[in-house]
């Protein structure tokens, strides 16, 4: 993984405020933890501010963050420079983040990231001319099981190939992004192969099992 991009002074803002509504939803997560407790409200109040700011965070909403929770603004910066999820400068409308840690790259994440790579037209960390897609890596986003796998905005897509990633970025681009999940049809984290136990469909589950059935 390389270190996160951070933007340059000349594209910093010089403040940042939570708009009425986003300040009312930030008491309300401080609200959620102990007296003395309110630091650990970092996170979420972080991921507040970069979506009011076109989902990027800019050093003046960290200090801002900092401010709200009376910690020390290195110790904020620390916070949303460690997590992928925080973006420290400009991306395009669609962020493409595509995993590339052990399990994906096991089921093919390389191919994966090459055909992003070549449908987009850019490489990892970089943004397209015309503003549309950002292309990063990220560590494991938690769906191993369906790997290889990336995540568009909140969306998770999984069972990837090389042909149905391209398939995908072409619905994001014309604006018809198929519901996130498995792109292979799989139900949540089922077996790839389907399903093999508990397939009878005369089966009653609320019985209680009788002396003999599994001699039957």
């Amino acid at each position: 993984m390389t270190a996160p991009t951070i933007a340059p002074p000349e594209a910093q803002p010089d403040s940042f405020a939570f708009t009425e509504a986003n300040a009312e939803k930030a008491k309300r997560v401080i609200a959620k933890y102990p007296p003395g407790r309110q630091q650990s409200a970092v996170i979420p109040l972080l991921d507040l501010a970069q979506r009011q700011h076109d989902n990027w965070l800019p050093q003046a909403a960290v200090r801002h963050v900092a401010e709200l929770l009376d910690m020390p603004y290195i110790r904020a910066w620390e916070v949303a420079t460690f997590y992928t999820m925080f973006n420290l400068a400009p991306v395009g409308r669609h962020l493409v983040q595509v995993c590339t840690t052990t399990p994906c790259w096991l089921r093919g994440s390389d191919a994966i990231v090459a055909a992003c790579e070549k449908r987009l037209g850019i490489h990892l960390g970089q943004t397209s001319a015309d503003g549309a897609f950002t292309l990063k890596e990220v560590e494991c986003l938690g769906a191993c099981v369906n790997a290889p796998m990336l995540q568009i905005g909140d969306g998770y897509y999984e069972d990837l190939t090389p042909e149905n990633v391209v398939e995908l970025l072409d619905a994001v681009a014309a604006g018809k992004a198929p519901p996130a999940g498995s792109l292979a049809g799989r139900q949540t984290s089922c077996p790839a192969g389907g399903q093999t136990s508990l397939v009878a469909s005369d089966v009653n589950y609320g019985e209680p099992a009788r002396r003999g059935d599994a001699a039957e």
